[in-house]
């Protein structure tokens, strides 16, 4: 598949010297509902992944992409996710790191990017689990992995998109999970 109008972005930042950023669940839910709110209008969710003190999003742009209204979108997100946990919390300053990292996943000159896409999915998805804080990967409620199994009819995170561009094949999908979830138990 020869992606020439697209990039797709493995989005991620962690709390301030690695400190929670999500105390309650009702956290977790208002930061999927900003994210909807000021990241949908510049891309297409593909999968995503909130951790007690980080989070991972993949988001495919737009062809008309414009890298400072994402970045200005991504900066309001924080901004006001920040400002709700200050005032929950008593707390003032920062919430998280400097700088959020953005790393493009396809590399449009090079056709085999695309199994890259599907592994930092796959990474994504593994991170609860390789944390302790899920035996299995259908245990962990703040990422995409439910809806991308069919087990939650979520709508965050644009489906149909995921499996064309990973090229995991839906019925594969939990098969290939679990399979890498074996391999990160066996070489851990």
């Amino acid at each position: 598949m020869k992606f020439d109008t697209h990039s797709v972005y493995h989005i991620y930042n962690r709390g301030n010297n690695s400190q929670k950023i999500f105390f309650t669940e009702a956290n977790y839910l208002f930061f999927l509902d900003k994210i909807r709110k000021e990241l949908i209008p510049h891309g297409d969710i593909l999968c995503y992944c909130l951790m007690p003190n980080h989070f991972h999003l993949m988001i495919l742009t737009p062809k008309d992409f414009k890298s400072n209204d994402l970045n200005n979108a991504i900066g309001i997100l924080l901004r006001s996710y920040t400002r709700a946990i200050n005032l929950q919390e008593g707390r003032s300053g920062s919430l998280f790191q400097q700088k959020t990292k953005a790393k493009e996943l396809i590399d449009k000159n090079n056709n085999n990017a695309v199994n890259y896409l599907a592994t930092c999915a796959h990474y994504i998805h593994l991170n609860p689990v390789k944390a302790g804080l899920a035996q299995h990967l259908n245990q962990w409620r703040f990422s995409s992995y439910l809806d991308l199994a069919g087990l939650r009819n979520g709508t965050l995170c644009n489906k149909e998109l995921f499996f064309m561009l990973s090229e995991i094949r839906k019925d594969e999908f939990i098969k290939e999970s679990e399979a890498m979830l074996d391999f990160k138990r066996n070489v851990s």
